[in-house]
């Protein structure tokens, strides 16, 4: 829950974006009045960049809109999101795959060369697969993820650039 004061600070926070902009436009708090016939008055918008009021976010949209900038650009900068949880690196070793019978590598095959087709890529020795791809690629061998990684290691088409460390610790 936050405090009185938290919200006076971020009261703060927003009004000093506020001004920021306004001052970058060139724009005086009377300006401002006359620019918008009257619907910002120069005592709120001033209150509003002391701080000393709290926008309403209705309000803070339709300034941001009068100042021609996104909403966002007028909240506080908030703390990063945190880092998605990182999956394994899963990596092709495409030689190798090459040298399985093509019965057995087919589907793998075929999703490599479209790939390959999509970067213009067709020198290259590796394919990182994405966590979605292995997924897809599983339903492909009606297999899961962990299963088909298996399935890559005993073809030792799975680069050893790869960190999946055994097949449970797959993403």
């Amino acid at each position: 829950m936050t405090t009185t004061s938290e919200n006076r600070a971020y009261a703060r926070e927003v009004g000093a974006r506020l001004r920021a902009i306004r001052t970058q436009q060139g724009r005086s708090l009377q300006q401002v009045e006359t620019l918008s016939l009257g619907r910002w008055k120069t005592s709120a918008v001033g209150s509003y960049e002391r701080g000393d009021r709290m926008v309403n976010i209705e309000n803070l949209a339709a300034l941001a809109a009068f100042y021609g900038v996104p909403v966002a650009e007028l909240l506080p900068s908030a703390r990063p999101d945190p880092l998605p949880p990182r999956t394994a690196r899963i990596v092709l070793n495409l030689p190798a795959l090459a040298s399985v019978p093509t019965e057995d590598t087919g589907p793998l095959r075929r999703w490599v060369a479209e790939i390959q087709r999509e970067r213009d890529d067709y020198a290259g020795r590796v394919l990182s697969i994405r966590a979605g791809d292995l997924r897809t690629l599983a339903i492909l061998y009606d297999r899961t993820p962990d299963e088909l990684i298996d399935m890559l290691r005993q073809w030792k088409a799975l680069d050893p650039t790869s960190d999946v460390g055994t097949a449970s610790g797959t993403a």
